[in-house]
């Protein structure tokens, strides 16, 4: 494991974020502003990624996952029921999490640094941090590890 401090243009923070949570496995990010008040400071934990076979490609994860618009229309249906400022469960978060992936995956390898990718990549941070608060690893793979571990529970 180890520290990356990155002094960066605010402009250029999003994506050097995303490189770097490409290239590495990372805690999330910390912000703050330069001495000078021009540049942003990132800081982050990072480390080796884990060996991919230890990870459900998005086939293995999704092979019995609806189809993407059933998702949408469950995903709608169930934040349109929910009352104002309604924590909802697990599950749904999780089922987002894997919408947004499955979404971004339609953009990759074409555009790795498209909206789809940066709002699947912040769900499934999202879902990280709630589950397992400092935890470092790749994010949408951990996305992919749970749903697959839910369908398997499904069944």
């Amino acid at each position: 494991m180890f520290e990356i401090r990155v002094i960066c243009d605010a402009a250029d923070t999003d994506r050097v974020t995303t490189a770097l949570t490409a290239a590495f496995a990372t805690s999330s990010v910390r912000r703050r502003r330069s001495r000078d008040g021009e540049c942003t400071r990132l800081y982050l934990t990072a480390d080796h990624r884990p060996d991919p076979a230890d990870w459900p490609t998005p086939e293995q994860a999704y092979a019995k996952a609806p189809s993407i618009v059933s998702e949408i229309g469950w995903t709608a249906r169930t934040i349109a029921t929910a009352e104002c400022f309604t924590e909802l469960d697990r599950d749904f978060y999780l089922r987002k999490a894997a919408l947004l992936d499955r979404i971004a995956l339609m953009d990759e390898p074409q555009d790795l640094f498209s909206d789809a990718t940066e709002t699947a990549h912040a769900a499934a941070v999202s879902l990280m941090d709630t589950d397992q608060p400092g935890l470092i690893c790749d994010p949408r793979a951990y996305v992919r590890q749970q749903y697959a571990l839910m369908a398997t529970d499904d069944q």
